[in-house]
């Protein structure tokens, strides 16, 4: 891949660009492997083909810093003094956020958005988080000191409309403290849309604002479609998804035939967009496959069964049913699913159970933990190319 930003030294997040992308690949299978050797049978687990992703454009979320003056704004990233370094124009972002960059710029310039200084602490615009949806449209959070800006954001909305015309969703997030974190805790909604409808693979997804959703949504896709053809094969008629977020894998093995599914998730946003996808999954047409709120339940039925979503913290609420399933879909943030919920699925009499992970060190623990419960295939999802960072999906099942 060609990027001018590392030719002239400005950006080194993609660390491994000069590696060619076969080569990419091949060392993150080697090194996902060499994570899982303590882990009991892993020497048996058959390795499925690596989904390899497109090198250019496969970014649908970007986080940029915001830098620079009001006047002349930087979109990207900041230097080791702590300075904007624009990069509007990065070659691994989704053309239509490419696209937006010049159009939010000038909004910035015009609303008269003071970009933070890190260094002197000052200033009230720190990032602006845009993510892309299939069809181009797009969701743009403005992440606030305060909310002394807000009134001239909101008077200016039609500005961002004339200029970056694909935008859907704009929120304002107030964000107040000096720390390393992206967003703060308040989300202030300035539009009538609240959630950017989205294809991943063969469902349509809705998350909102503080949803989580997969940066690479081509292969997110198949990794769920993964999960649903394993869990279909295992002859699953219950299923739990376990930090389901807006629904992905729940969704998909409903669509793929599992008449009873359950999601939990601890945030009741995404539980709202899960069970919105649901409720429309019906009439959302099949796509082939690319590589061959309230917090109290809600049962939504799907084209194929019955969907449930469930905000709560996956583990205690696992560990608080009666009832145990025919498979489980698990997937952790990078800190993993803990010796909680790792001792409770080896000793649950779950039969099958997948493992998605971005974090093999973590996998790898929780996998030991669960001595009952044997590897027999993997398979490497490559959703960030040019970095060492790894997807990877196992299919679990009891031991007799």
């Amino acid at each position: 891949m060609e990027c001018a930003y590392w030719d002239a030294g400005a950006c080194r997040s993609c660390t491994w660009l000069e590696t060619p992308y076969p080569d990419q690949v091949t060392a993150k299978q080697a090194a996902v492997a060499r994570a899982l050797e303590e882990v009991p049978g892993a020497a048996d687990i058959t390795w499925l083909p690596v989904r390899t992703s497109a090198e250019t454009g496969f970014r649908t979320r970007a986080k940029m810093v915001v830098g620079g003056t009001t006047q002349h704004p930087t979109l990207g990233i900041l230097d080791a003094d702590r300075h904007g370094v624009d990069l509007r124009d990065c070659p691994v972002m989704d053309p239509a956020l490419r696209a937006a960059m010049p159009g939010l710029a000038h909004v910035i310039r015009r609303t008269g958005l003071v970009p933070y200084d890190v260094p002197r602490r000052s200033g009230e615009l720190k990032y602006v988080l845009v993510t892309s949806a299939d069809d181009g449209t797009l969701m743009v959070r403005f992440v606030l000191r305060s909310r002394r800006q807000l009134a001239a954001l909101r008077r200016n909305l039609g500005l961002l409309w004339d200029l970056v015309p694909t935008t859907r969703v704009v929120t304002a997030n107030i964000h107040p403290v000096h720390e390393a974190i992206i967003e703060g805790p308040e989300e202030i909604v300035l539009t009538r849309a609240a959630t950017l409808p989205m294809r991943v693979g063969d469902v349509v997804l809705d998350p909102g604002p503080r949803s989580f959703s997969q940066t690479n949504t081509d292969v997110a896709g198949d990794l769920y479609r993964q999960a649903a053809r394993w869990v279909d094969e295992g002859g699953a008629h219950s299923l739990w998804d376990l930090y389901c977020g807006v629904g992905g894998f729940a969704l998909h093995a409903a669509r793929a035939g599992v008449p009873e599914v359950t999601g939990v998730e601890v945030s009741a946003q995404a539980i709202d967009s899960a069970r919105q996808a649901a409720a429309d999954l019906s009439v959302v047409p099949p796509v082939p496959d690319g590589d061959a709120s309230a917090t109290a339940p809600a049962h939504t039925t799907t084209g194929s069964g019955v969907a449930r979503f469930v905000a709560a913290d996956a583990t205690e609420w696992a560990l608080g049913q009666d009832a145990v399933p025919d498979a489980v879909v698990v997937n952790p943030p990078r800190r993993g699913i803990g010796p909680d919920l790792a001792g409770w699925l080896d000793h649950s009499g779950v039969g099958l159970v997948v493992y998605s992970s971005c974090n093999p060190q973590s996998l790898a623990r929780d996998l030991v933990a669960m001595p009952h419960l044997r590897p027999q295939e993997a398979r490497l999802f490559d959703m960030f190319p040019h970095t060492t960072h790894a997807e990877v999906a196992v299919r679990l099942t009891r031991r007799d």
